[in-house]
């Protein structure tokens, strides 16, 4: 049966690389209203592309002001397991166009990856759910239902109102979330723990209107440079997490990094600069996996060109915060809030405006889809699977959890640390990508009980 699959998978493994080019070269950021037409032609091919892989059941659907997202279905033998199959098919925006050696929405294969916005992240997951599916044709092991989101890359914003509205649909006994990394290109990992994530946009006033510098600076503050000072006490003089009553370390990690992540392999792969120095304290996968983390990620004010000897009225800047696992994501919001506030100088006056939050995840990995799942990527890779943590957030993950906590839920996915995952020049690894469709196969076989 091994065999058999194996040879399927080369079989299909050209029609689901040319599925993922098609997908690629659609531009669907969730993030750009200009973009609408786009996620919707996306989700379109999408359901097309599960209607040719066997599937009698497939719609494309929303729920309130939802972008749109494919919904398929094809029942399995009788007293088979239901697996669904997630991924999501829109994109992050891709960034200034110079900073890519090709066209972010051309796809393009250099030495053994192929480059392109969503060749790995998300839409690779599309793919790989496509080779699975038609390597078994109509002789599927298992009940299958495949969920491709279309609005992933902005947190999932109508993700209650739409798990809602599908519930029945949606429920199963195993899910797989292809959307995350393994820990490197020839070593699987399951992904057993996410940290959460949230934002907040701070805003600081001190003046009514923009004043002269040379006729008002000294007595009078600026906003831009109080904004500064309350940005800078986010982090102590090492570089941690300054904001009091957050979780830290709840995943189980100590200071020595459990999979022997060095600092020279953790600077290569993020591309810090020389002499940049590393921030935080313990364990590198500690503070990547099980601590929080914040950003600043953007700032209103003059921009530098356009800038004049004027004392700045307001300024805002977004943060953006990782979550723990186990932190409550909403209060950990309010402790971030709250520290901004208090630590506004001269009296400032500061406006906080809450982001949405997507909660941490912590897996149950005893399970029986464990076992198939880490004897389905040892298969297929050749090689042991390790589980891991991610710094990420994947908000379905956590709502489904909750929904339906008897699901065993796997995160899986195709990306390895050469990806850039939402930075310029993402690619995937092709061999990988070919393991991962293979181990999928191999997993609804184990799940399904036919390992012969």
């Amino acid at each position: 049966m091994t065999a058999d699959l194996s040879d399927g998978i080369r079989q299909v493994l050209p029609s689901a690389r040319a599925d993922l080019e098609r997908l690629v070269r659609i531009p669907s950021v969730s993030a750009d209203p200009a973009a609408a037409r786009q996620v919707w032609a996306s989700a379109t091919e999408v359901a097309t592309l599960l209607r040719e892989a066997g599937l009698p059941e497939v719609d494309v659907v929303t729920a309130g002001d939802s972008r749109p997202a494919v919904l398929g279905r094809r029942p399995g033998p009788p007293g088979t397991p239901t697996v669904l199959l997630y991924a999501h098919h829109d994109v992050q925006p891709p960034g200034e166009a110079a900073d890519w050696d090709s066209d972010p929405f051309e796809p393009a294969e250099r030495d053994g990856r192929l480059y392109g916005r969503g060749t790995a992240d998300d839409k690779a997951g599309v793919a790989v759910h496509l080779a699975a599916l038609r390597a078994y044709g109509d002789r599927l092991p298992v009940g299958v239902t495949v969920l491709v989101e279309g609005e992933e890359e902005i947190g999932s914003p109508a993700l209650p109102g739409f798990l809602d509205a599908f519930r029945d649909g949606l429920r199963a006994d195993v899910v797989v979330f292809a959307d995350a990394g393994n820990w490197t290109a020839d070593i699987p990992a399951l992904t057993t723990s996410l940290r959460g994530g949230t934002s907040v946009v701070v805003e600081v006033r001190t003046l009514r209107h923009g004043v002269h510098s040379g006729m008002y600076g000294g007595p009078a503050p600026d906003a831009l440079t109080a904004l500064c000072r309350m940005l800078a006490s986010l982090h102590d003089e090492r570089g941690g997490v300054a904001v009091p009553g957050l979780t830290h370390g709840s995943a189980g990690f100590s200071g020595a990094d459990p999979l022997d992540l060095t600092e020279e392999q953790f600077r290569a792969e993020a591309g810090m600069l020389d002499g940049v120095r590393l921030i935080g304290a313990g364990g590198l996968t500690a503070r990547l996996w099980a601590g929080p983390a914040i950003a600043v990620i953007g700032i209103d004010a003059p921009s530098v060109a356009a800038a004049s000897n004027t004392l700045v009225p307001v300024a805002r800047a977004k943060v953006s915060m990782r979550v723990a696992p186990g932190d409550d994501a909403a209060a950990a919001r309010d402790a971030l809030a709250a520290h901004l506030t208090a630590h506004a100088p001269w009296g400032a006056q500061v406006s906080v405006l809450p982001g949405a939050v997507a909660a941490p995840f912590t897996a149950r990995s005893g399970g029986r889809a464990y076992t198939c799942a880490r004897s389905a990527l040892g298969e297929a890779w050749g090689t042991p699977a390790v589980d891991a943590g991610a710094g990420g957030s994947i908000p379905f993950v956590t709502a489904y959890a909750g929904l339906f906590p008897d699901a065993e839920i796997l995160i899986t996915g195709v990306e390895d640390p050469g990806t850039r995952a939402h930075g310029s020049n993402e690619s995937l690894h092709l061999a990988t990508f070919e393991r991962a469709c293979l181990a999928e196969a191999l997993l609804l076989r184990n799940l399904a009980g036919d390992d012969n």
